[in-house]
C-alpha cells in the first residue's frame, strides 16, 4: 500500500464538508473519492476539493465497487449507517462511520462477529478522541491530579432555533420534520445526536477507574421531552457504572445548557469548558491544584481523526490507536444509548 491512504465519502451533507476540509493539511491522506444522490453537492465537491470526475458517483455502490479508496467515511444519516456498514464490509473496505455508529443494540448483533472477525480497519467518528485535549485530560488523570475520578456531569445543548446556537448550525425558522436531527425515520433526536458524545466520554472516563463491564452500565433517572415531530429535544440520564463511577448527562436541541463537562475526583475538580468542538479549549482544575490550562488545537480538528486513521491503517491496524474507539467500545457506548432510549 502507498504511503498516502486514499479516502472516499458516502454522504455529502454539512458534517462532510467539514471532514473534506481537513484533508488539505494531511501529510498521509487524500480525499480521492465522492458519491452522493444529490448532483449538485457532488459538483460543489468535486470543484471546492479538485477531485476528478471519475470519481465522482451518484451510487453508493459505485464508490464501494472503487478499487483506488482505501478507506470509506459514512456520512449518511444514523438510519442508513447500518446498510451501508454491511454493503461496505461486503467490499472489504476500510470503514470510519459517522457518530452515532448503530441506531440501536439490535443493529449490532450480525455486524459485530463480522468486524471482530475481519481484516479492515473500523471506527466511529468522535473527533474529541483524537484531540490535544483529550491527550492532555487523560494525562492529567493518570497523574491523579484531581485523585481518582469520581463523578462527571456533562451539559451539551442550544436552542437551533436562534441564530447563535452553540452547534454552528444555520438559524432555522421552524422545526422540519424532514431534516436529520427532528426525523425520526432518519434517526434523529438529542440524544443520538448530541447525548452520544458525554455517553462516550463517560465511558472513557470511567475505564480509568478500572475496566469496565459495558452490559452492568445502569442508565438512571431518565428523562425525555418529546417534541412535535416525536424525537426527543431534551434528555436527562444518569449512568451509574460497576467500578462506582457515576455520570449525569444532559442533552438539548431547544434550551441553552452549554457545553461544559465537570469531573469530579477525590482530590479536585476538573471543569473541561469545550470538550466536543474544541476551539481552543480551556481545562481549569480546582482543589488540590489550582490551576487553567489552555490547549491549542489546529483549526479543522478532524485533521487529527483523518491523520491517526491513515496512520492505523498503514501500520496494518483494524482499529484506531487509544483513546479512538473499538467496535468493543462501540458496542459498549450502544448499549448505554438504548437503555436511555427505550
Amino acid at each position: 500500500m502507498a504511503q498516502i491512504i486514499n479516502w472516499g465519502i458516502i454522504g455529502l451533507g454539512n458534517v462532510a464538508l467539514e471532514f473534506a476540509n481537513a484533508f488539505k493539511d494531511s501529510n498521509n491522506a487524500k480525499l480521492l473519492g465522492i458519491s452522493s444522490n444529490n448532483k449538485n453537492k457532488i459538483q460543489k465537491f468535486m470543484e471546492k476539493f479538485n477531485i476528478n470526475k471519475d470519481y465522482c458517483f451518484n451510487k453508493y455502490e459505485d464508490l464501494l465497487n472503487c478499487e483506488d479508496i482505501d478507506i470509506i467515511y459514512i456520512a449518511l444519516p444514523n438510519s442508513m449507517h447500518k446498510e451501508w456498514i454491511e454493503k461496505s464490509i461486503e467490499k472489504k473496505k476500510n470503514i470510519l462511520i459517522e457518530k452515532p455508529a448503530f441506531m440501536s443494540l439490535m443493529e449490532t448483533e450480525i455486524i459485530k462477529k463480522k468486524i471482530q472477525n475481519g481484516n479492515f480497519f473500523f471506527s466511529e467518528s468522535f473527533i474529541y478522541r483524537y484531540t490535544p485535549q483529550i491527550f492532555k485530560v487523560l494525562e492529567l488523570l493518570r497523574n491523579n491530579t484531581i485523585g481518582k475520578p469520581i463523578s462527571m456531569v456533562s451539559n451539551y445543548g442550544s436552542n437551533i432555533l436562534t441564530k447563535k446556537n452553540i452547534f454552528g448550525f444555520r438559524k432555522k425558522k421552524k422545526i422540519n420534520i424532514n431534516n436529520r436531527l427532528h426525523s425520526k425515520k432518519l434517526g434523529g433526536g438529542a440524544i443520538l445526536d448530541l447525548g452520544c458524545y458525554p455517553v462516550s466520554l463517560s465511558i472513557l472516563i470511567a475505564s480509568m477507574v478500572s475496566k469496565i463491564n459495558y452490559d452492568k452500565i445502569n442508565v438512571l433517572n431518565k428523562i425525555k421531552e418529546i417534541g412535535s415531530t416525536e424525537v426527543d429535544i431534551n434528555s436527562y440520564a444518569k449512568l451509574e457504572f460497576e467500578n462506582g463511577f457515576m455520570s449525569e448527562i444532559n442533552a438539548s436541541f431547544s434550551k441553552e445548557i452549554g457545553k461544559e463537562t465537570v469531573i469530579r475526583g477525590t482530590d479536585g475538580v476538573m471543569r473541561i469548558m469545550n470538550p466536543w468542538q474544541v476551539e481552543p479549549s480551556t481545562i481549569i482544575l480546582e482543589g488540590k491544584i489550582n490551576k487553567k490550562i489552555k490547549v491549542e488545537c489546529v483549526n479543522n480538528i478532524f485533521l487529527y481523526e483523518i491523520n491517526t486513521i491513515s496512520k492505523n491503517i498503514l501500520e496494518g491496524k483494524t482499529k484506531p490507536d487509544f483513546p479512538g474507539l473499538s467496535i468493543e467500545e462501540i458496542i459498549g457506548g450502544t448499549t448505554v444509548l438504548d437503555k436511555w432510549l427505550n
